[in-house]
């Protein structure tokens, strides 16, 4: 099994912003290479720690035959990474999603390792017929491979519910660096976190809320159980979110704040007000109103707004964003000016052009 990057597991294990990256189409709906670059340098000059590519917000559909960009896609990302790394020195965790049963998984690790990932992000989508037995058989092979980060995604995307049991068994597989937790349900969220702490590896493996409508409260949550008569504590270091593919400089600079409140005894409440508001954008962006109809073409329209990209074009064309969803995002605009991060993006998106 090859391991992570020294520096990025030091970064993992601290705890970062992870974006989940967009992904960049023309009018004609093919694969904008130039933008799709520039969005990774907006992230990395914003302050993330890591980008992950080839998940649900870079659309699944770049996996299909007629499509075929999901090599082109990790490449180019992969490459504007390593070009930013190089250039200033620094680590930045370069995360895959992986997708399909064992074959497919197997497939996609091997590039992705090859294309210089330090992890998969394991993804359970469209498995439902699987059997805990046989996905954690599935995470073994994949570990053997690369670090993986598991993921538990929620069922309006996809995801299954599983027991704390295979979080604990999930734990215990030496290759599992991290995992996504992403629910959106707090019964499922305090399973995972009790099924990691009745591990053995419970301090090797790094908690990351993919909860996009509870970021905040996750961030500053610390878990506590009674594992054999021990009191055993966990937290979610960091966020890998689709939510945090916009507006992310505002995010990068909250993440920081929340690092210092961790382990108060009092939160601030314009702290947990915050948190009341970025679960309204969230919805806005993620068009919960619709069953998240919306999600994707919601983030491009935050990302065309600010310039990075030229529309909101996805894969399908059917995917769009919902009626009223646009006037829901003009009113989070409006309502928490705080939370964009428009005006560093207007200050620097011409320099993010010009090599291109």
């Amino acid at each position: 099994m090859k391991s992570m990057r020294s520096e990025a597991c030091a970064i993992l294990n601290k705890g970062t912003v992870i974006p989940a990256i967009p992904l960049a189409l023309d009018e004609n709906r093919k694969f904008d290479e130039k933008r799709q670059r520039t969005l990774v340098r907006y992230y990395l000059h914003a302050g993330a720690g890591g980008i992950a590519v080839a998940v649900h917000t870079t659309q699944f559909e770049i996996r299909s035959p007629e499509v075929n960009l999901f090599y082109a896609v990790v490449k180019t990302v992969l490459d504007e990474i390593a070009r930013f790394e190089k250039k200033n020195n620094k680590a930045i965790i370069k995360i895959v999603g992986i997708c399909g049963k064992t074959e497919q998984a197997v497939s996609e690790a091997r590039f992705a390792l090859e294309s210089g990932a330090d992890a998969a992000l394991l993804s359970p989508g469209g498995l439902k017929d699987l059997s805990e037995d046989e996905m954690i058989e599935r995470t073994k092979i994949i570990a053997e491979i690369m670090p993986v980060i598991g993921f538990y995604l929620q069922p309006a995307a996809g995801g299954r519910i599983f027991s704390a049991d295979y979080w604990k068994r999930l734990a215990d597989i030496d290759g599992v660096a991290a995992i996504k937790c992403a629910p959106f349900n707090r019964y499922q969220t305090i399973e995972l976190v009790r099924g990691v702490a009745l591990s053995e590896r419970r301090d090797e493996i790094a908690l990351y809320t993919g909860n996009d409508d509870n970021i905040l409260i996750d961030l500053l949550t610390k878990y506590e159980f009674n594992i054999s008569g021990k009191k055993i504590e966990k937290r979610f270091v960091g966020g890998l979110l689709g939510h945090w593919a916009v507006w992310t400089k505002t995010v990068a600079d909250l993440f920081e704040k929340i690092r210092e409140y961790r382990n108060e005894k009092d939160i601030p409440a314009e702290l947990l007000a915050l948190s009341v508001k970025i679960t309204d954008a969230n919805a806005a962006f993620f068009d919960a109103a619709n069953k998240y109809a919306g999600c994707i073409p919601g983030i491009h329209e935050v990302l065309r707004r600010q310039g990075i990209f030229e529309g909101i074009w996805c894969i399908n064309p059917g995917e769009t964003l919902s009626p009223g969803q646009a006037a829901e995002i003009d009113r989070v605009y409006i309502d928490y000016p705080e939370l964009n991060d428009d005006s560093f993006i207007k200050q620097h998106l011409h320099e993010w052009q010009e090599e291109l």
